[in-house]
């Protein structure tokens, strides 16, 4: 015979059913280690009269933030769209990215360099990486180097590891969609690839997400509107050579595989003024290859 439940622990074990249901639904607190970002306080410090950023909206997940971005560039330049999670992320050459959720920054946002040549169009990935390093050096105290055209690149233990990638996209004839994602906190058991590497463990002092974010959207509203200032003209802005101080690619021996299985073997020497790579060969000829021309650039064997 079975004893009957009081009313009592019937209510216990209602509440207790409750709780475990609850705690197995998904929850936006479920990781403490990895809150999530603050939409409400990103828009408080980021939107100012008169500045940049006119929009700033953080999504739970989706696809890619720049196929959603590029789909609204009718709209006015400086929106900004971070998803928490990615789960189409796209790199140059239609590369994948991905990473668990929270444990990055990855978002985009939308440009319109209407007063600067189209030509020039090409350095903002270069000012985006510029932007960037500038930002984690202060917000977080990390030393972030770039490998040409638009990787980022920390130091774990005494190896260089790519952290962050950037992403520039035309959206119709007139707006540029700008997409970076970050790694923050991956811890080395997550990496996708050894080669990876993140924010933590480069030891970073800081790894809230909200003010890195900060300091990467507001460096890069200074270094864009400088630019824009300059009409795109990379001296006048000094982009160029703040790009080639910060470029770990210049001074090394590289591999430029081309299209068509061509490859070019040399010295990275510069970055002209068309943001292109020069690379010096044996036979002491200097050749310039753009972002577009490449497949991949490689350390030379």
């Amino acid at each position: 015979m079975t004893p009957k439940e009081s009313p009592e622990s019937s209510s216990r074990s209602s509440s207790q059913s409750s709780e475990q249901a609850s705690s197995s639904a998904p929850n936006r607190w479920s990781d403490l280690d990895r809150p999530p970002l603050r939409e409400s306080a990103l828009r408080k410090a980021l939107i100012r009269p008169g500045g940049l950023w006119t929009a700033v909206d953080v999504v739970p997940a989706t696809g890619s933030t720049n196929s959603d971005l590029a789909e609204c560039a009718a709209q006015p330049q400086g929106a900004v769209l971070v998803a928490e999670e990615q789960t189409a992320g796209r790199g140059r050459l239609e590369r994948t990215w991905t990473a668990p959720a929270r444990s990055g920054l990855f978002f985009s946002v939308l440009l319109k360099p209407g007063d600067v040549p189209v030509e020039r169009w090409g350095w903002l990935p270069l000012l985006a990486g510029v932007a960037t390093a500038t930002g984690l050096a202060r917000a977080a105290g990390v030393d972030t180097a770039l490998k040409w055209p638009n990787d980022l690149l920390v130091t774990v233990g005494d190896e260089e590891r790519k952290t962050g990638g950037i992403l520039a996209e035309r959206a119709g004839d007139d707006a540029v969609v700008l997409g970076i994602g970050l790694n923050v906190s991956l811890t080395e058991a997550e990496l996708p690839v050894p080669t990876a590497g993140s924010l933590a463990l480069a030891g970073a002092k800081v790894l809230d997400r909200d003010p890195l974010l900060r300091a990467v959207l507001r460096s890069l509203e200074d270094w864009y509107v400088k630019w824009c200032d300059a009409a795109g003209d990379p001296l006048a802005s000094r982009l160029q050579e703040t790009y080639a101080a910060g470029c770990a690619t210049l001074g090394r021996q590289v591999r430029a595989e081309l299209p068509g299985d061509r490859s070019l073997v040399g010295e990275a020497v510069a970055v002209d003024g068309d943001g292109r790579l020069v690379i010096a060969t044996p036979d002491g000829k200097r050749e310039a290859v753009g972002a577009g021309d490449i497949v991949h650039l490689r350390p030379a064997d």
